[in-house]
């Protein structure tokens, strides 16, 4: 078995492949968040393999939102068994590995490969599905917000150049004010036209 682990950022990743035994198959390099980066990881991947004569292949990575979308798919394309793992577990795991305050990429590299074979038994693993689901609860909140903002701004133009609307209706924002024409407005409500 080889442990592959990737610190992904936006531009760029960095990678540290270990055996299984923990020894350093292949030191942290890095590569590009594209097709030929991924490409260069392949063939590192494969070469460490056939190093060790092991087929199988784990590799693991913070869960960096949008930013390893990209290259987990690739991953997962590829046939490689992926763990995605909290920022914090990481985070906790690398200070309870020194006390040195070094952080780097290439560092963070490596612990997460280390970590990765200490998660071994008991793997925290985030499917595409679950993924792809805290993807559009984050789009759906940011239209929620969009949409209270838009009510809020309709209100205060009303307000302004209606004044007298909220007066008769209990929400200028219900469905019926929105269909209704103008003409079905009491008289003594109807804006003046200038």
């Amino acid at each position: 078995m080889i442990y592959v682990g990737i610190d992904a950022a936006k531009d760029k990743h960095d990678c540290c492949i270990l055996g299984g035994n923990g020894q350093t198959v292949w030191a942290a390099f890095t590569f590009r968040n594209n097709h030929e980066g991924f490409e260069q990881l392949r063939a590192a991947i494969q070469t460490s393999s056939e190093a060790e004569g092991s087929g199988q292949i784990k590799a693991g990575l913070e869960s960096t939102g949008h930013y390893s979308g990209n290259l987990e798919a690739f991953l997962r394309d590829s046939g490689v068994e992926l763990v995605v793992f909290n920022p914090l577990q990481v985070n906790l795991y690398r200070k309870s590995q020194t006390l040195r305050k070094t952080k780097t990429d290439k560092v963070d590299a490596k612990c997460i490969a280390q970590l990765l074979m200490t998660a071994e038994s008991n793997p925290v693993s985030v499917s595409y599905q679950i993924q792809e689901l805290k993807a559009l609860t984050r789009h759906r909140s940011r239209l929620v917000s969009q949409r209270t903002k838009l009510k809020i701004s309709i209100s205060r133009l009303v307000v302004i150049l209606f004044p007298e609307l909220p007066t008769v209706c209990n929400s200028i924002t219900q469905a019926a004010i929105k269909a209704s024409p103008a003409h079905h407005l009491p008289k003594d409500i109807l804006p003046c036209k200038h």
